[in-house]
């Protein structure tokens, strides 16, 4: 495969096209930008060298004198998405801080779909991952605790966002793809759930959904989940 390295390489420390002849016709933002319209568009598996060299109108080993591999790629789509975040100076309060920035990713994911597929440390240093993450060291500024504990706490509220997203895309994925509605389901469901909890075998579950029968708020279990993070900081 042309320009495929055999050994580990950062794709940030590559010239943005190998080689010597005339002035690259692509840049990096191109190629990651005609990635995600497919990913956005299509799917994450519709994403290909093929179709981003469809997409730019070049041919498809050309590509890979930008683009080595498949992996660069996908770590080009993830800075890409990257540069959604919005920054704002901290306000002091890094509680309210961090939790902005989550929002900020769970909305950025729903956004781009795909995204929860890709989330992996290997893709955490790329620049505009950096800027997130220079960020959201800014906030924790006055926080007395060392380097470690806050790069922890960042990846525990990523964790969160991450996992609390890829379940949210995974219910609606299924849902469209069922020939009934999902309130449809929820009711043939819930029926069966109280049919079952009316035999007395689940006692606690029966008193729990007397208390409590939803509908589920799923945004206040996000806050919730979010909050029980932030609170065992520094503890």
């Amino acid at each position: 495969m042309v320009g495929r390295p055999a050994v580990p390489e950062v794709i940030w420390a590559r010239p943005e096209r190998a080689g010597r002849g005339p002035k690259p016709a692509f840049s990096r933002a191109d190629i990651a930008a005609a990635a995600v319209r497919i990913a956005d568009a299509e799917g994450f598996d519709a994403v290909s060298m093929r179709k981003v060299a469809a997409e730019l109108g070049c041919g498809t080993m050309s590509l890979y004198n930008y683009v080595p591999r498949k992996e660069d790629l996908h770590e080009l789509m993830l800075d890409a998405v990257s540069a959604e975040y919005d920054c704002p100076a901290p306000s002091g309060d890094w509680r309210a801080d961090l939790g902005a920035l989550a929002r900020q990713a769970r909305a950025m994911m729903h956004r781009h779909t795909w995204v929860p597929r890709l989330m992996s440390p290997a893709y955490g240093f790329s620049p505009n991952a950096m800027r997130y993450l220079e960020y959201a060291l800014s906030c924790l500024d006055g926080v007395d605790a060392r380097f470690g504990e806050k790069m922890e706490l960042i990846a525990m509220v990523n964790g969160v966002v991450t996992t609390y997203v890829a379940n949210e895309i995974a219910t609606a994925e299924r849902s469209r793809s069922l020939p009934w509605s999902e309130e449809q389901e929820q009711q043939v469901r819930t029926a069966y759930l109280i049919s079952q909890i009316s035999t007395g075998k689940y006692p606690r579950m029966a008193a729990g959904f007397a208390e409590d029968p939803g509908p589920i708020d799923l945004e206040g279990v996000f806050d919730r989940a979010l909050d029980r993070v932030l609170d065992s900081f520094g503890r």
